[in-house]
């Protein structure tokens, strides 16, 4: 189930990301390792969101963000802490939906053809340890129910994985 058309109504999203969520339990229950979570997790949330052309995972390493598994064109491969729409997702440790990203001061542009973006952290046992990265060719892509549905599926990841 994906959402093909621009005229979705509120309980057809909430019928989707449910079933989404179910898969994403499904897909990451049986498997701890935060490699393998995120390449699923990138492509199936790929493969199923419709009006994305990015989908992937930042990770810290040091005082900047390394590219993780995605799906997508290619993309820039380190990202310092506090810049770009993901940079600053992690600083703030808070979730950023950005309806323009061309209006965003200091929008770090890896694939041209972006034009929203929803960047979310990702906490595993009480740490910060990267972000969820979504892009849209679509302006105002994502609104607050998208959030919502997208902070829950990456809390489930967090959940699935296991950082010593």
């Amino acid at each position: 189930m994906s959402f093909k058309t621009t005229q979705i109504t509120t309980n057809d999203k909430s019928k989707f990301y449910a079933l989404l969520q179910k898969q994403v339990q499904a897909l990451l229950s049986t498997e701890t390792n935060l490699i393998a979570n995120a390449a699923n997790l990138s492509s199936l949330l790929f493969n199923t969101l419709t009006q994305v052309n990015w989908v992937g995972f930042y990770f810290k390493d040091g005082d900047e963000l390394t590219l993780g598994p995605f799906q997508g064109q290619v993309a820039c491969t380190r990202i310092p802490l506090g810049q770009g729409v993901c940079g600053m997702a992690f600083s703030k440790n808070k979730t950023l939906r950005i309806a323009d990203v061309n209006a965003f001061a200091g929008h770090i542009a890896c694939d041209s053809a972006s034009a929203s973006e929803i960047v979310i952290p990702l906490t595993v046992n009480n740490k910060l340890i990267g972000v969820l990265d979504i892009d849209s060719p679509i302006l105002n892509r994502f609104d607050e129910q998208d959030q919502q549905q997208l902070e829950a599926i990456a809390h489930i990841f967090c959940q699935s994985v296991a950082i010593s």
